[in-house]
């Protein structure tokens, strides 16, 4: 099967930056989209960028010009670059692969464990 392992997620200050990671295992031959989202406390989970194949992606409005989304496809890992952090992007951040194929089938959608993103003012 497919296993995501996210990282990177901490304790910053309100208007800094960090860079999560997120890296698929398993006997993956291609994955066709690969996203992150998020879920703070009380709220529903959300999409927060998505990138396809070959090189599409898309934001949530609330972090375009301020995240940015990209993947190194040799090591099947998408970097999610949050830049001028505010408080409200607080949440549990969760990584998301579709449309994997695998060596002996395919998986529709896997995500990883998650990881938390605190953000103080």
């Amino acid at each position: 099967q497919v296993q995501l392992v996210e990282s990177g997620g901490g304790l910053v200050q309100a208007g800094g930056s960090l860079t999560l990671s997120c890296a698929a295992s398993g006997s993956i031959l291609y994955i066709a989209g690969m996203n992150w989202y998020r879920q703070a406390p009380g709220k529903e989970r959300e999409l927060v960028a998505q990138s396809t194949i070959p090189s599409n992606t898309n934001y949530a409005d609330s972090v375009k010009g301020r995240f940015a989304i990209s993947r190194d496809n040799a090591k099947k890992t998408v970097y999610l670059r949050m830049n001028k952090l505010k408080s409200e992007d607080t949440a549990v951040y969760y990584c998301n692969a579709v449309g994997v194929k695998l060596l002996g089938g395919r998986v529709t959608s896997a995500w990883g464990q998650g990881t938390q993103v605190t953000v103080s003012s």
